[in-house]
């Protein structure tokens, strides 16, 4: 089990008490998570159909958001980002234009700037990603999409083939930078820009 508290601060408490699962697991299962949160959120929130935000987030003109979403306050969504959910965004998390995100959690304090793209990922706090950076989350190079984690020296099988990233909060995601399927992070990490990160090759 990799403990998401060692890398993200409160993690169950700001994610209303989930099961403790590992981050593949929680991202696998998100649908299922937001449904039962959507139901609990206060009238701050305006929901249609599966999707929900609260009245003080912003989204701008051209942003699409397709299934299961729960938008928190003080956030803002860019001029023509993709949001394909499940996806939770936390408070006063930045989404800017032309990103996509994909079944991912991007929690409080965060900003993804423009032309990134997130997927099958958990995002900690106060993380900062610049412009083209990218949260892979499928080896399409491998004959086995199998995707494995590195985790105190030990590798640990997702026994899944859409696993992005665990970034543990104040780390900071430099430009043009690839995060490869399965990576973790650990807190206040710093990825240079253009490099990228392999941890199981």
């Amino acid at each position: 089990m990799i403990p998401i508290e060692d890398f993200i601060e409160n993690f169950y408490e700001n994610i209303s008490k989930f099961t403790k699962l590992n981050p593949w697991e929680i991202t696998n299962d998100l649908e299922k998570i937001l449904n039962n949160l959507i139901n609990q959120l206060s009238s701050d929130f305006i929901v249609t159909g599966n999707i929900a935000v609260h009245k003080n987030a912003e989204i701008e003109k051209g942003a699409i958001l397709k299934g299961t979403i729960i938008v928190d306050e003080n956030s803002r969504i860019g001029s023509y980002a993709y949001l394909r959910g499940p996806i939770l965004i936390g408070k006063s998390v930045n989404i800017g234009p032309s990103t996509e995100i994909k079944q991912s959690i991007i929690l409080n304090d965060s900003a993804i700037a423009h032309f990134n793209y997130i997927g099958n990922s958990i995002i900690g706090n106060n993380v900062n990603f610049e412009a083209g950076s990218i949260c892979a989350n499928h080896f399409n190079e491998k004959d086995d999409k199998n995707i494995l984690v590195k985790y105190n020296g030990e590798l640990i099988s997702t026994n899944s083939n859409k696993f992005g990233s665990l970034v543990g909060d104040y780390s900071r995601i430099g430009a043009n930078a690839v995060l490869s399927p399965g990576t973790i992070l650990e807190k206040k990490s710093i990825v240079k820009r253009l490099e990228l990160i392999e941890q199981v090759k």
